[in-house]
C-alpha cells in the first residue's frame, strides 16, 4: 500500500488531494500544520508528501526544505515530494526546495494523479 502525506491548511487541498488517491492500494495522511510534517514522515514513512505552497505556520518550501535536511541527516526515512505553489512566479524560489514535481494550483485529480505515479517511478536518487 502507497501511503501519501498531505500537508495544507486549506480544507479544499486536501480533500482534492484525498479525493484524487481514493484506491485500495492507497491510503492518505493530512496534517495541517507544518510543523507536524516531520512527526508524520516518521510516523508514517509516506512514500509521497504533498505540501501545499500554505501550510499554516510553516510554508510548503519550508517543509520541503527541513524535509531534505532530516533525511540526510538520516532523522527521517527518504520521500519523494511534490510541492503545489500558488503562482507559477514561485517556481524559481520553489526549485531550492529539491521537490522532486512542483505543479501550480488548481491541480485537477488526473494531473495530481500523473505526477504522482512519474515521481514515485523516478528511479534517480533523490538529491538533499
Amino acid at each position: 500500500m502507497t501511503t501519501i502525506l498531505v500537508a495544507a491548511d486549506a480544507d479544499w487541498v486536501r480533500n482534492q488531494v484525498r479525493s484524487a488517491f481514493v484506491t485500495d492500494d492507497c491510503s492518505v495522511v493530512e496534517v495541517v500544520r507544518g510543523q507536524d510534517v516531520i512527526k508524520s514522515v516518521k510516523e508514517h514513512a509516506p512514500e509521497l508528501v504533498i505540501l501545499d505552497m500554505q501550510i499554516a505556520n510553516m510554508g510548503g518550501i519550508a517543509c520541503a526544505i527541513e524535509l531534505r535536511l532530516a533525511e540526510e541527516a538520516g532523522r527521517i526515512p527518504v520521500s519523494r515530494i511534490i510541492l503545489l505553489l500558488d503562482r507559477e512566479a514561485d517556481r524559481l524560489l520553489a526549485q531550492r526546495a529539491a521537490a522532486d514535481e512542483i505543479l501550480v494550483k488548481p491541480v485537477d485529480a488526473g494531473v495530481l494523479r500523473r505526477a504522482a505515479k512519474r515521481v514515485l517511478a523516478a528511479t534517480a536518487p533523490i538529491e538533499a
